[in-house]
C-alpha cells in the first residue's frame, strides 16, 4: 500500500507495525507529531502498547531503559536539547546492551535557541555507543525503524534512526507501508537473552571493579575494561550484521541494497561529495548540473554513521582524485566529524601504500540556514575546477558585525558580543 504522509507519521506507522511494547516520549519541536501519532494508534487499539507520559527526556529513555530490562521492545523519541538532556541515560543504555530504539528528529541545539535543521544534536552523541543510521526520505524513515528494531536486537545494542526536521518530518511524500504479514516474517517478537524476572531477583549494572572478579555465584565475571572492549568489538562487528539485515529486508520486502553507503552516480566520477541525509538527495541535483558542464562528479551517502564505515568508504573512494565532505554540524575548534572520521578511514586503508584522495570539508545549512543548490553547484564547481575562494568553507554564511557602530556591552569584547545571538531592543 502506497500513501502520501509525512515522515514523523511514517516513523510512527514503522513503530506500529513493529510492534513496540513500551513507548515512552516527552514532546519537543520537531519530533512532537511523531509521538502524538503513537498514542493515537495506543488509544485506539491499532497499537498494543503501554504508552508513558512522562515529565522529561531524562525520564523517557529511563522508562525504556526499564522496559528494555523486562524484556520488552521499548521506543522513544527527542530532538535538540531533549537528546543532550538524555545524555547521561543514552550512555547508560548502551553500557546496559539494551535494545532499544529511537527516532532522533534532527535540530539545532541551544543556545541561541533554534528549532530548525541541521545534525549538531544525534553527531553531538557519536561516542556514546549507539548506533546511528541516517534517513533520507519517507521510505527509508518507516523501513529504517523496522531495520532498527532488527538490528538491535540481534546485537543487543541500541539504535538512534535520524532524520532531519522540517524537510523530512514535516513534508509529505509518498512511501509504501510494509505488510503486516510480511513485516511477521522479518522482524519476530522480542526474546531478550535476560530479563528480570520478580520469581529470581537480580541486581543489574551494579559498581564494577576496574578488573576482573567473582561474581556472587563464584563465576569469575568481566571488569569494566573488558566490558567497554565488547562493546566496540560487537559494534564493529554490527557493520556486518546490518548488511544481512539489508540483505533479508530485500528478500523479503523486495527494496533495499547496501546498508551502509548509497552511491550515486560514482562509478567514474572523479569527484566525491560526501555526506548524512537528505542532503544528499539535493546533491544529486548538483551533479546532474555538473555533469552537464562536463564534470565527473557523484554523491555518496553515508546511511550508517556509528558504527563508521571505514572501510567501505575508503573502498568506494580510492580511485577518487578529490572528495567534498558537507556536513551540517561542527566538532567546535577542528572540523565537522564526518570530514575527520572519513580522512582518518582514507588514511588507514590506503591501496597499495598509494595516496589517499585529497579532502576537502564544508559546512552548510547550520540552524535551518537555507541550502540552495545554486550556493551548493558554485562551491562545488570552484572547488574542482581549483578556484581561489575566500572565507571559511561554511556554504552560506553571511557575516555581519552587529556591533560595528557602537561599544559592546560592559565587560565584553566585540569578538564575544558578536557570537552571543544578542539583539537589540
Amino acid at each position: 500500500m502506497h500513501i502520501i504522509e509525512d515522515g514523523n507519521v511514517a516513523a510512527a506507522m514503522g513503530v506500529k507495525l513493529a510492534g513496540a511494547q513500551v513507548i515512552a516520549a516527552y514532546p519537543i519541536t520537531p519530533q512532537t507529531p511523531l509521538t502524538e501519532k503513537l498514542s493515537e494508534f495506543v488509544e485506539s487499539g491499532e497499537l498494543r502498547a503501554q504508552y508513558i507520559p512522562v515529565e522529561s527526556e531524562h525520564s523517557a529513555l529511563a522508562a525504556c531503559i526499564a522496559a528494555g530490562s523486562a524484556g520488552a521492545r521499548a521506543f522513544t523519541a527527542t530532538s535538540a536539547n531533549g537528546l543532550l538532556y538524555m545524555h547521561e541515560q543514552i550512555q547508560w543504555a548502551a553500557g546496559a546492551r539494551l535494545p532499544i530504539v529511537m527516532c532522533v528528529v534532527n535540530r539545532a541545539v541551544g543556545a541561541p535557541w533554534c528549532i530548525w535543521n541541521d545534525h549538531q544534536d544525534s553527531i553531538s552523541q557519536r561516542d556514546t555507543g549507539w548506533i546511528q543510521m541516517y534517513a533520507c526520505d519517507h521510505q527509508q524513515i518507516i523501513d529504517g525503524v523496522l531495520k532498527a528494531f532488527a538490528l538491535a536486537e540481534a546485537v543487543s545494542i541500541p539504535v538512534m534512526v535520524c532524520y532531519d526536521g522540517y524537510l523530512l518530518s514535516h513534508t509529505y511524500m509518498p512511501f509504501e507501508v510494509p505488510e503486516e504479514e510480511k513485516v511477521a516474517r522479518f522482524l519476530p517478537p522480542f526474546e531478550p537473552s535476560y530479563a528480570l524476572d520478580p520469581e529470581s531477583p537480580a541486581n543489574l549494572n551494579t559498581v564494577t571493579l576496574p578488573d576482573v572478579r567473582m561474581d556472587v555465584t563464584g563465576e569469575m565475571a568481566h571488569g569494566y575494561m573488558e566490558i567497554r572492549y565488547l562493546l566496540q568489538e560487537d559494534l564493529r562487528a554490527a557493520l556486518e550484521v546490518a548488511q544481512e539485515i539489508e540483505d533479508r529486508f530485500k528478500e523479503v520486502f523486495g527494496r533495499g541494497g547496501d546498508a551502509l553507503l548509497e552511491p550515486y552516480r560514482c562509478d567514474d566520477a572523479e569527484h566525491i561529495v560526501v555526506g548524512l541525509g537528505s542532503l544528499t538527495y539535493q546533491l544529486r541535483d548538483v551533479v546532474e548540473i555538473l555533469r552537464n558542464e562536463g564534470h565527473r562528479v557523484g554523491v555518496l551517502g553515508v546511511r550508517l554513521y556509528r558504527p563508521f564505515p571505514d572501510e567501505a568508504l575508503a573502498a568506494a573512494l580510492q580511485h577518487a582524485a578529490g572528495v567534498i565532505v558537507i556536513e551540517k554540524a561542527v566538532s567546535y575548534g577542528y572540523e565537522g566529524a564526518l570530514c575527520s572520521d572519513l580522512k582518518a578511514a582514507l588514511l588507514a586503508h590506503r591501496t597499495d601504500g598509494g595516496r589517499p584522495p585529497a579532502v576537502k570539508g564544508m559546512i552548510a545549512g547550520i540552524g535551518g540556514r537555507d541550502i540552495r543548490t545554486a550556493d551548493l553547484t558554485d562551491a562545488l564547481r570552484a572547488h574542482i575546477t581549483g578556484t581561489p575562494v575566500e572565507g571559511p568553507g561554511w556554504i552560506g554564511l553571511k557575516l555581519y558585525d552587529s556591533f560595528q557602530d557602537e561599544a559592546p556591552p560592559q565587560g565584553t569584547s566585540r569578538a564575544s558580543a558578536r557570537g552571543r545571538g544578542r539583539e537589540r531592543e
